[in-house]
């Protein structure tokens, strides 16, 4: 049965969702933006950590700060965003699972923007990488460059010009009210994706840490991009290429698309959630993860 753990940082309880038999291969999952850990597990047990839990894999889901089952939730009074995720959370997190898997290697597993928070943790925190066994990222993209429709929308209507106005009125993202995500988004958080959305250099908004050159010194674990032919705004497959350049990582990146063997062209969320997904695209996550 899954449990639910909390890891304390500054003030705050980090919500990890666990799956899975308590000797797995530890396997750490992180949301996106907008989002929290659900995207990867249902209540009537179906998704990705369920599935990966019954192949023997000891999952931990993470809900960001003030996302999901974390506490407390996301109001107007919220001062953290990216930086903290990056600099403080994750770490913490991966310490905690290493401190109950001795000797074992954590597998990073992202979708969208999560992607981005953990490749700018190792890069921050090189010494992290020897510990985490592999890194497999869901439509994460850095920064877009690719024109769609969907792009003008989702982008740089609602995401560049509706959610700066929505947060000047509440002192937060209401997502969830709006209908635009799963979870709300702090002020600082919003600034800071939108900063980097917009092709600026990966240097971080707040303190100035320059992600890109200290990458360039990152040994990094395996690493699997899946990008989706479907998705094209948020984790257009041009962009997620494009942030594997800049992470300057060896790895590979697979297209799920029809063309390549795939039942459809795959979307921004229906990689994680679809049904096809479980059927033909899960089962190719465990053997990746397996080496």
């Amino acid at each position: 049965m899954p449990e639910s753990l909390f890891v304390a940082v500054d003030g705050q309880q980090l919500h990890l969702r666990c799956f899975g038999p308590d000797q797995g291969q530890p396997l750490l999952m992180l949301h996106g933006a907008i989002s929290n850990g659900k995207v990867f597990y249902s209540d009537s047990g179906k998704g990705l950590a369920p599935y990966l839990a019954a192949q023997g894999f000891r999952v931990y889901v993470l809900d960001l700060r003030g996302r999901g089952l974390s506490e407390p939730p996301i109001n107007s009074q919220a001062r953290h965003g990216q930086l903290e995720a990056i600099r403080d959370d994750l770490p913490a997190v991966q310490r905690f699972i290493m401190d109950r898997h001795p000797g074992q290697a954590v597998h990073w597993l992202a979708h969208s923007w999560g992607g981005v928070l953990m490749a700018s943790t190792l890069a921050r925190f090189p010494g992290l990488a020897s510990r985490v066994a592999s890194l497999t990222f869901f439509g994460s993209k850095r920064s877009i460059h690719s024109w769609s429709f969907e792009r003008l929308i989702k982008v740089e209507l609602v995401w560049n010009l509706l959610a700066p106005w929505w947060v000047r009125r509440h002192g937060y993202l209401p997502a969830k009210a709006k209908k635009i995500g799963a979870d709300n988004e702090t002020a600082n958080a919003l600034a800071d994706s939108i900063a980097w959305v917009k092709k600026r250099p990966w240097i971080d908004p707040k303190d100035g840490f320059d992600y890109a050159k200290a990458a360039c010194n990152v040994d990094w674990p395996r690493l699997w991009l899946l990008a989706g032919k479907a998705d094209k705004a948020l984790g257009n497959p041009r962009d997620v290429a494009r942030f594997q350049q800049e992470m300057a990582a060896k790895g590979q990146i697979t297209l799920l698309a029809k063309t390549n063997g795939f039942r459809r062209n795959y979307n921004h969320l229906d990689m994680l959630v679809g049904s096809d997904a479980a059927k033909e695209l899960f089962p190719k996550v465990r053997d990746w993860l397996l080496g």
